[in-house]
């Protein structure tokens, strides 16, 4: 920095010279210097006050710009949220084939309180165990004292009880909307339907999400805002209730522990009905036992997660193979004389029945276990295990609810000549009661391979053939000999041709080996057998007949009567006319069974 000096020396000696005062000089030059640093000064502070006036129009202007488009838009709560996500609280209805509700939302409320705002928290506290008796009273207080600013209290509430609460008149206890599921028919279709509850939560909303059934299947498509429509199922509510309510009576009637039906359309896979017994409110959806038997549990679905051996009604598999390899017809004679001794084991027919030599129809119908046995070991194993595979009977189901791939059917690991024997009628394998429903529609429709569905279809999918129509046609002739004149002939519903198989199986010990007095029985049916449309397959878990001395515990005697009181009841509901038929003989006392 070059400083210029006040006294320059060579204008003090010129002063000097004329005899000035050089100390006017002096005075001079700090006055010129005084002005130019105030100049300066001057300059930099208009320019401050400039970029700080312009800085004030700006946020005036942006305040101004606010405020405007807030008198412009609608007047909405604030909503609370999770960090970074927005909570989704639309979830789509459900609704059945017709359009029925069967899950839809409503609008409640949410108690919660800020303690810090209560006026007397331990009077609070004793109103709200009035309110609600289930709360524990010393345990409100001491959270209401504690410190904290918030706290949940109950994530529903009634009308009744948000009145009780807002009586209460204290301002520490605050309300928060939000939707919840509701499911307006209660107990029916609870295994299908599954049932929700909350997700992530805030005070104005929470997030619906489904924890069992469909609701958690199709949990992304229920709850993505782009497809708001219903989603509609195949069930058909009227027959849902009329079969609950048949399969209530029959499952007391005949002392069974539980019970499954599922009814479904043979050319399209849609079940049309589910039922499985004891059921629950998904309203108020209880909690999973942790001990005992996971299938005594309300919470079982018995007709998609009950994997059972699943008897005689295999039988029909086994000779409709044995047609589609040319290797018998209905008329073939086969040697079904008993016991069959193969190695070391007995083959025997129940109640040691010798039925001797018969035709490969009345194998069927007299539900003969050595009869089905000679026929499969001309199959073979490899050929069997191929054609119960193309029936869907190794693999989960695909149908739309989130227990199904878990309920794998339970097929030997070796495949020796005697396993051969016992799959042939249905021991030794284990299926669901939805797997047998499917095979059957597959052989009812003529051979197309059936996928099971719980949703509505508009048009019939494409299937591929894996039985060929003339020997699916013969077994379903077969099928309705059963009814006529085999073990079935209670499942004979004048006018609706039922054809069906009957199916009894020992129930495992988890010890080991099979009780002697415990069964799981089955029924499962095709009709009209002139033109089938519709495949039912009823279970019951441990039934037994005891209207006589002695207990009655064959499928003839227990699921037969509850099937066809299912087929009497709903076939009219389906829009399905009365055939002229002659009924089946009436019903011996030396019944054939299996």
């Amino acid at each position: 920095m070059i400083r210029t000096p006040l006294r320059p020396l060579a204008r003090i000696l010129q002063a000097r010279l004329n005899g000035q005062n050089p100390d006017v000089i002096e005075r001079e030059n700090l006055r010129l210097r005084h002005e130019a640093a105030r100049d300066k000064a001057r300059s930099r502070a208009e320019v401050r006050l400039l970029f700080l006036g312009l800085s004030f129009f700006m946020m005036f202007m942006v305040i101004g710009a606010r405020m405007g488009l807030l008198a412009s838009t609608e007047p909405s709560e604030p909503r609370s949220a999770l960090p970074g996500h927005e909570i989704s609280a639309n979830r789509a209805d459900i609704t059945d084939r017709d359009g029925r509700i069967l899950a839809t939302n409503i609008q409640t409320y949410a108690l919660y309180a800020h303690p810090q705002d209560m006026i007397d928290p331990m009077h609070v506290a004793e109103e709200l165990v009035r309110i609600f008796p289930d709360m524990d009273e010393d345990a409100l207080k001491r959270r209401f004292t504690d410190g904290r600013k918030f706290m949940w209290i109950r994530r529903k509430l009634s009308p009744e009880q948000m009145q009780a609460v807002h009586d209460i008149g204290d301002p520490g206890l605050l309300f928060g909307p939000r939707e919840m599921r509701l499911y307006p028919n209660g107990h029916l279709a609870s295994h299908i339907l599954g049932g929700t509850s909350f997700g992530a939560e805030g005070v104005a909303s929470a997030e619906v999400i489904g924890t069992a059934g469909i609701e958690r299947a199709m949990d992304a498509r229920l709850r993505d805002p782009a497809q708001s429509e219903p989603l509609q199922l195949s069930i058909d509510m009227t027959v849902q209730a009329a079969i609950t309510e048949v399969l209530n009576t029959g499952m007391k009637m005949m002392n069974s522990k539980g019970a499954a039906a599922v009814l479904m359309d043979v050319h399209t896979g849609e079940v049309i009905s589910l039922v499985s017994l004891p059921d629950f409110d998904p309203n108020d959806r209880p909690a999973p036992i942790l001990t005992g038997d996971p299938g005594d549990s309300p919470l079982f679905n018995r007709a998609v997660q009950g994997v059972y051996e699943l008897g005689s009604t295999f039988k029909i598999f086994t000779v409709a193979n044995a047609m589609q390899l040319g290797l018998v017809g209905p008329d073939t004679i086969i040697d079904g004389n008993a016991p069959l001794i193969w190695g070391k084991y007995r083959i025997k027919e129940f109640q040691n029945h010798n039925y001797g030599i018969q035709t490969v129809t009345q194998v069927i119908e007299n539900s003969s276990n050595v009869g089905t046995a000679r026929i499969a070991l001309e199959v073979g194993a490899q050929r069997q295990q191929a054609f119960m595979r193309s029936l869907g009977l190794f693999d989960p189901t695909p149908v739309e609810l989130v227990e199904a791939p878990g309920a794998k059917p339970i097929v030997p690991a070796r495949w020796p000549e005697i396993v051969t024997i016992t799959t042939s009628y249905g021991h030794g394998i284990a299926a669901s009661p939805m797997h047998l429903a499917a095979a059957y529609s597959t052989i009812a429709n003529g051979g197309y391979r059936v996928t099971p569905t719980l949703l509505h279809r508009t048009q019939t999918p494409e299937m591929p053939q894996v039985v060929a129509t003339d020997v699916a046609h013969k077994a379903v002739d077969m099928l309705r000999m059963v009814v006529t004149n085999g073990t079935a002939s209670f499942a004979d519903v004048p006018g609706y041709q039922v054809g069906g198989k009957t199916g009894t199986a020992d129930k495992p010990d988890p010890q080991g080996g099979y009780y002697n007095d415990k069964v799981v029985n089955t029924f499962a049916s095709v009709f009209p057998t002139s033109a089938p449309q519709y495949a039912l397959v009823v279970t019951l878990d441990e039934p037994s007949d005891n209207t006589l001395s002695v207990p009655r515990r064959s499928a003839g005697w227990t699921a037969v009567p509850v099937a066809a009181e299912i087929i009497r009841r709903v076939a009219p509901l389906m829009g399905l006319r009365p055939i002229e038929t002659q009924p089946a003989a009436q019903l011996r006392a030396d019944l054939p069974e299996e």
